[in-house]
């Protein structure tokens, strides 16, 4: 029995055992580009179909200003220095005791002293009103609509009704109708004192 179990163990074939192969790791660049690549940032439509990124840049409209100046027709037209030196030296400030109607009528005097060929007097006016303003008087002018106004009677009509309330017209208007001469005081001057408020009033009605 021991010869044939040995005899049996050697004729049986020794089984070898198979090398194992080991494959290098691989590494897929293109995986690895793909991780670290930043992705784009996404789009996001507003209600306009604009992108936040649009919304976000600098804007380039609202920096028209509200008096539209109409084309002139000579090429040799400029603003003289000292016109503009006349119309700064008695600036509105929009306070509560100056006259508009005075500022508009000096207005008026100094730019009818210039007087340029093919050149409307009113579209001088509105190259030069913005000169006479200044303080609370510049910001409500800043702060109108762009090109909204078209015309001298626009800007007069708008200027008046912003610094001349109702309830100002009002008073002067109950100060004209009730007016009544003082006993200190003589009729010439009681005349003028009348017409000083009708030209602080000229929309008087009278």
């Amino acid at each position: 029995c021991m010869h044939t179990r040995s005899q049996s163990r050697h004729n049986s074939p020794q089984q070898e055992a198979s090398p194992v192969i080991v494959q290098p790791l691989r590494i897929e660049l293109l995986f690895l580009e793909d991780q670290f690549q930043e992705d784009p940032p996404p789009e996001v439509l507003m209600a306009d179909n604009r992108t936040m990124a649009e919304l976000l840049q600098s804007p380039t409209e609202g920096y028209e200003d509200a008096i539209v100046i109409p084309e002139i027709a000579t090429n040799s037209f400029e603003l003289k220095h000292g016109l503009i030196h006349l119309v700064q030296n008695k600036q509105f400030f929009g306070h509560g005791k100056e006259d508009q109607h005075a500022h508009i009528r000096y207005f008026n005097k100094i730019t009818s002293t210039m007087r340029v060929p093919n050149v409307p007097s009113s579209l001088i006016k509105l190259m030069i009103f913005p000169f006479s303003l200044e303080g609370a008087a510049w910001i409500w002018l800043e702060k109108e609509p762009p090109r909204s106004i078209q015309t001298w009677d626009d800007l007069v009509s708008k200027f008046i009704n912003q610094f001349f309330p109702p309830l100002k017209t009002t008073n002067l208007h109950n100060e004209i109708t009730r007016f009544l001469q003082r006993f200190d005081e003589s009729f010439y001057e009681a005349w003028d004192r009348f017409n000083d408020l009708l030209r602080a009033c000229p929309h008087h009605g009278f």
